[in-house]
């Protein structure tokens, strides 16, 4: 039985089929699709429409996504230990990475928003790309089980993966600061927001983040995630700075 019958003027099913084309998959169920691009700011702006949001599958997709990277990590780097493929994984799911597996396969463009929230630039913004995408991901799996998603998920998977490895970008800001400082200082940093600004379509976060009491980095984005791993950036930069080579002085009245 379908869920949604897409039927809104500003997801027309021919977008729906164009949608489908590019991601290489049909679905038997287009309405789990419908579903899956709808953003709450449509629903709120539209209770004359007898649909749903894309909040639940987005939840289904985040679980089915850690297991297919997951396993695929597991499946293509057997020398890795438990803390290098944890590291890997969260780097391929990390809101940043699943935005751009989003552009990617043009979900930005397919997504029904509200007017105010089109209007704020939300199809760019990679908390709704990285929604939408897991949603697509969780109705991918009720349509077409576990192959139809790691089909799609794979593809996408395989280069960042080896970038992000060549780069060592698996070690995100924040991890790679707190295994430091809990072996050499015994400490595990805490992070505080101290200023926001901005609309709330459109905030700033500044987060700090301490070492015992001091204040060791501060960071600025556009989730209080971000700001977080911002500031941890600061502080690996500042605490791994070489401490300036400090010549001998002569002695007072020396020759």
């Amino acid at each position: 039985m379908s869920h949604l019958s897409p039927t809104s003027n500003q997801q027309p099913a021919s977008d729906l089929d164009s949608f489908q084309q590019h991601i290489g998959y049909h679905f038997r169920d287009p309405g789990l699709l419908f579903l899956a691009l709808t953003h709450p700011s449509y629903v709120n702006e539209h209770p004359e429409e007898a649909t749903g949001d894309n909040q639940r599958l987005e939840f289904l997709g985040d679980a089915v996504l850690d297991f297919v990277a997951g396993a695929w990590v597991y499946r293509h780097y057997p020398d890795f230990d438990e803390g290098r493929m944890t590291r890997l994984r969260a780097a391929l799911v990390r809101t940043e990475t699943l935005a751009r597996f989003a552009r990617q396969v043009g979900i930005g463009e397919a997504l029904r928003l509200g007017h105010g929230e089109e209007e704020a630039g939300g199809r760019e913004r990679d908390a709704n790309l990285c929604d939408a995408f897991e949603a697509v991901v969780g109705a991918l799996y009720l349509d077409g089980g576990m192959a139809a998603v790691t089909a799609f998920v794979e593809p996408l998977i395989e280069p960042v993966a080896e970038a992000t490895l060549a780069a060592e970008a698996d070690w995100d800001a924040k991890s790679r600061l707190q295994e430091w400082s809990q072996a050499e200082m015994g400490i595990t940093p805490r992070y505080r927001i101290v200023a926001e600004k901005g609309p709330d379509h459109a905030k700033t976060f500044l987060a700090e983040v301490l070492l015992g009491k001091k204040v060791v980095g501060q960071g600025m984005g556009h989730s209080k995630q971000a700001a977080e791993q911002a500031a941890a950036q600061a502080a690996w930069k500042a605490l791994m700075r070489p401490e300036p080579a400090v010549s001998e002085a002569s002695p007072p009245g020396g020759s």
